[in-house]
């Protein structure tokens, strides 16, 4: 029997180092440049930022969900869980660690996928953090539903044209190329009749009508965010439980500085039931996220751990919104002032909830996977009605209680 809640002690050095790193070096980041995260940077961007991935690069931590042949080092679900819960606390940091969204699935993709010229054009500089991608897939009445997608992509001679309009295309206005997804065959199911394409910033026709923005940015700015779907959401949800973590760090700091009605914070029982119902909410949460992480390495197959990754998906925007808004609310007025981040956190704990399809698609696959595993009643009352199981119960007993009646 195997059953451990510990981490080896070799990676659990290389976490040490990664936490201390993502603290003193990288989270000044977000402070200095917090706009230019997915914007290719300039020469004295490059002087900074180069020296950190390096750094990140020599200690084997650069884009570790890629295997060895792609300069990873292959790392299971379960050791990127834990690596990706310190990244979580610093927009920059995935970029810095080789692994930010969406350019991870797209290489995966690529990886898979392409041609060996598609390899050397498109995935070579994105592995090597030169260029950013674009995922387009999402489109103005497709929303959630893949299966409405209006975009075509026809055979013309020896190339395809596409035509359509996506929408909230992560990156569109800094990406080198997009992976385009069109219905390729409109005869068939969706399922079965789009196709994915490679398809150069360059190319001719390609129109960014608007930058959609989050909202709180100006409009025409913004790049908007995206989830990556199977193991991507194990990643995004040990993100959230760093961005969690840092909010109850403040809240229980806050609670041990803060002097008003006669006592500190901390010993008010209102913000004690906030600390506790935050520890707590995190704790489980967080376990349920590393257990999927381990279900997907010991199974290898991500349609048999389909529920546990809808349910984290569920789970994951109200997580943050309920720690964000009890930290915000010790913190005062100064919480909700744009001095801190608590705002910024609750934003992002609605854009959870939509990114990646709605939370309400998520518990319609929840519930229909575990439904899967119960039959109905095998007559009008419920299997465990209480005069049924009484009168199974007598008749398993039934010699016995004839038995004690006898001797009465």
């Amino acid at each position: 029997m195997a059953w451990d809640f510990e981490t080896e002690p070799e990676f659990q050095a290389k976490l040490d180092w990664a936490d201390s790193f993502v603290r003193e070096e990288v989270e000044p980041l977000d402070l200095v440049w917090p706009g230019l995260v997915f914007t290719p940077p300039d020469e004295t961007l490059r002087k900074v930022i180069d020296p950190l991935k390096q750094a990140v690069r020599d200690q084997g931590l650069w884009a570790t969900h890629l295997g060895p042949e792609l300069g990873g080092q292959g790392y299971g679900q379960l050791r990127l869980s834990l690596l990706n819960e310190i990244l979580g606390r610093s927009s920059w940091a995935p970029v810095i660690f080789g692994c930010q969204a969406p350019d991870t699935g797209n290489a995966e993709i690529i990886a898979h996928y392409g041609s060996p010229e598609q390899k050397e054009r498109y995935l070579r500089p994105l592995l090597a953090g030169e260029v950013f991608s674009c995922y387009s897939m999402t489109e103005p009445e497709g929303g959630a539903d893949p299966t409405q997608f209006k975009t075509r992509a026809v055979r013309e001679g020896s190339e395809w044209v596409l035509n359509g309009w996506k929408f909230f295309s992560s990156n569109a206005k800094t990406a080198s190329f997009f992976i385009v997804m069109a219905v390729t065959d409109p005869s068939v199911s969706p399922y079965k009749g789009m196709s994915m394409f490679l398809v150069p910033a360059e190319t001719p026709g390609i129109e960014i009508v608007r930058n959609v923005g989050l909202g709180s940015e100006r409009l025409g700015e913004g790049s908007h965010a995206l989830t990556r779907l199977g193991g991507g959401r194990i990643h995004h949800a040990m993100r959230t439980i760093g961005q969690s973590k840092k909010a109850l760090d403040m809240m229980c700091e806050r609670a041990l500085s803060r002097y008003t009605a006669g006592s500190v914070l901390a010993d008010k029982q209102f913000v004690q039931g906030y600390i506790a119902d935050s520890y707590a909410q995190l704790t489980q949460f967080r376990l349920f996220v590393l257990y999927t992480a381990w279900e997907i390495d010991k199974y290898n197959d991500y349609k048999r751990v389909r529920k546990d990754i809808a349910a984290i998906k569920v789970l994951m925007p109200g997580v943050l919104h309920d720690i964000a808004s009890r930290a915000l609310q010790v913190h005062g007025a100064l919480g909700a002032s744009n001095e801190m981040p608590f705002t910024r956190m609750l934003h992002g704990a609605y854009v959870l909830g939509l990114a990646d399809g709605p939370t309400e698609v998520h518990k319609m696959t929840v519930a229909r996977q575990v439904l899967r595993d119960y039959r109905p009643a095998d007559d009008l009352w419920p299997s465990e009605h209480l005069p049924k199981k009484l009168a199974a119960a007598r008749a398993k007993y039934a010699e016995y209680l004839e038995h004690e009646v006898g001797n009465l």
